[in-house]
This record gives C-alpha cells, sequence and structure tokens, in this order.
C-alpha cells in the first residue's frame, strides 16, 4: 500500500494526472462557490426590490388616505355650509311673512278703529257738530295718495375715448363676446356632476364661495371650491388666477405657475376691462418664480405688470427689489 502511494521522483505521468484531478476539483469548487454567491445575490436583490414595492404601495395608500379624507371632510363643510345657507334662508323668509303678517294685522285694526271711532262718535252725538267736525278733520289730516307716473331709465352708453386709427372696438367686442360665450359653456356631461345641487352647479356662486373662503384663510376649501367651478366651466381666467393666489399661500408654487399662465391665455385679446385681470395674474406668477429664486423670470412678470399699472407704488418698489437681487445688492431678498 505504500507503494501504491509513494511516488517515485521518476513517474511523471502519474505526477500529472494527480495534478490536473486538483485542479479539476479545485476549479469545480471555485464554480460552485461563484454559483451560491451569484443566487444569494440574485436572491437579495430580489428581496430588496420587494421590499421597496411594498414600501412604495404603504407610502401610496397613504397618500391615498389622506386625500380621500381631505376630500371627504371638504364636502361635509360644503353640505354643511348649504344647510346652514339654507336654514338661513328659511328663517328671514319666515321672519319677513310673519313681519307682513303683523303689518297687514296692524294696518286692519287701525283702519277698524277709525272706522268705528268715527260712526260711534255720529250715532251717540249726532246733534253736536263739534264731533263730527273733529271726525271730519281727522279724515282731512291724511296725506293724499301719491301719484302714479313713469320713471325713465337711462343707460350710460359705451363710449370708446380714443380716436378712431387708435380704437379698440374689435378686441373690446371680442372680449365681450368672448366672456359671453364663457359664461354659457357650462359642461354638465359630468357624470359624477349631474347630482350635485343647483347652487353647486354654478360657478358663479362657487367662485363667491371660493372668495370667502380665502378671506378666511381657509385656502384648502377655496382651492375645493375654485376646482369643481374649473370643472363646470374651464374658461372663465379668473377661477384660475384665484386659484393661483390661493396656492401662493400654500406654497403650491408651481401649480401657481401654471393657474396664472392658463389664467392669462384666456385674458385675450388684452383690452382695458381685463387690464386689472391681467396685471393680478402677472404678479401672481412672478412671485411664484421669486419663490422659486428665478429672480429673471419673475422679473418679467413684474414689469409686464407694471406696464399695465405704471403709477403703481407697491409694484414699482418690488421690481425695483428684484432687480437689487439680481444685481446682488439686496440684503434679504423677500418679495410679495
Amino acid at each position: 500500500m505504500w507503494e501504491h502511494l509513494m511516488l517515485t521522483t521518476d513517474d511523471k505521468e502519474k505526477k500529472k494526472e494527480i495534478r490536473e484531478r486538483a485542479l479539476l476539483k479545485f476549479q469545480e469548487k471555485l464554480s460552485s462557490e461563484s454559483r451560491s454567491k451569484a443566487e444569494k445575490q440574485q436572491s437579495d436583490k430580489k428581496y430588496a426590490l420587494q421590499t421597496m414595492m411594498k414600501l412604495e404601495k404603504e407610502e401610496r395608500d397613504g397618500i391615498q388616505k389622506l386625500k380621500d379624507a381631505e376630500r371627504e371632510k371638504t364636502t361635509a363643510e360644503l353640505d354643511a355650509w348649504q344647510l346652514r345657507e339654507k336654514h338661513k334662508a328659511k328663517e328671514e323668509e319666515q321672519v319677513k311673512l310673519h313681519n307682513q303678517r303683523d303689518d297687514q294685522h296692524k294696518l286692519k285694526a287701525m283702519t277698524v278703529k277709525q272706522q268705528h271711532g268715527c260712526s260711534d262718535r255720529r250715532n251717540v252725538k249726532l246733534d253736536q257738530r263739534g264731533n263730527e267736525t273733529k271726525c271730519k278733520k281727522r279724515q282731512a289730516d291724511l296725506p293724499a295718495p301719491r301719484p302714479s307716473g313713469n320713471i325713465q331709465v337711462t343707460f350710460t352708453p359705451r363710449v370708446f375715448p380714443t380716436a378712431l386709427r387708435e380704437s379698440r372696438v374689435q378686441e373690446e367686442e371680442e372680449w365681450l363676446n368672448k366672456q359671453a360665450e364663457a359664461r354659457r359653456a357650462v359642461s354638465t356631461d359630468v357624470e359624477e356632476l349631474k347630482d350635485l345641487t343647483e347652487e353647486n352647479m354654478n360657478p358663479d356662486w362657487l367662485k363667491d364661495k371660493g372668495d370667502k373662503c380665502f378671506a378666511t384663510g381657509d385656502y384648502l376649501s377655496a382651492v375645493n371650491a375654485y376646482n369643481l367651478a374649473i370643472r363646470l366651466n374651464r374658461k372663465i381666467p379668473a377661477l384660475y388666477s384665484n386659484r393661483a393666489a390661493c396656492h401662493l399661500k400654500l406654497r403650491n408654487l408651481h401649480k401657481a405657475i401654471e393657474d396664472s399662465s392658463q389664467a392669462l391665455d384666456l385674458l385675450i385679446p388684452p383690452v382695458a376691462a381685463n387690464a386689472a385681470a391681467r396685471a393680478r395674474a402677472h404678479v401672481r406668477r412672478g412671485s411664484a418664480f421669486c419663490q422659486l429664486q428665478l429672480y429673471a423670470e419673475g422679473l418679467q412678470d413684474y414689469q409686464a405688470a407694471l406696464k399695465i399699472d405704471c403709477h403703481n407704488e407697491a409694484l414699482q418698489a418690488d421690481t425695483q427689489r428684484i432687480r437689487d437681487i439680481i444685481q446682488g445688492t439686496a440684503a434679504n431678498p423677500e418679495t410679495q
């Protein structure tokens, strides 16, 4: 056995065979280790991907829950506000009817009292001329009925003060026609909007509600009111401009830029009737740009607003402040 295991130095073929077998085993071991390592890495990647997908799904579900809760809260607030308004209108109508009835009863009682007073005096004291004269005198004290007539109502004509060669009558008429068409363009073909009440189907009523919510600082409710109004009518520029103001308060700066740009697109052609609205839209977009530290773009909007309202001192001050920021001379850059 020992002789079989022992190899002499001259047995080169045997040594070569043993060496090749050892190398083959070593290569097989390395390949198996590399395969196991690759399988382990693949399983780790798969586990990490599944974990990431699970976390993203949980995050999306959480965001959706927040949106649903906010939508339900806004809907409940809107319904409660409508219910309060209905109760208030009902109470006012009842008070009005009650006051009318009281006035009618009082007037009827006074008439009956006057008739009874005069008739009693005449029946009891027919021979006394003094009482009869007194009753006639009391009737004479009543004011004469008001004369009837027609009231002439005149309206101020639309006069364009500029010369005919510089007149923008055509642009004015185009703007008026565009506004009239926008007021008529109410989309009632949306399926989920068919269950709304008559008030909620009125974009003007929703705009007023959004303005009231904005004035009280309830910017989210104001945004929801403007959203519903825009879904009903997408051609009213004031809805986009006011929603941009809400987004500015909520620090949704990119949305504020989008809404301001949409309002400016609808405020075409530029005429005197929409000059104030264009100036507000430019200022709101410029403010959003400046809060994003895009001062060059913000300066362009402020300059455009200043061309429309060149005598606005606050606007002039803000424009100069932005110039100072761009030139690096402002200490604390802050624009409205």
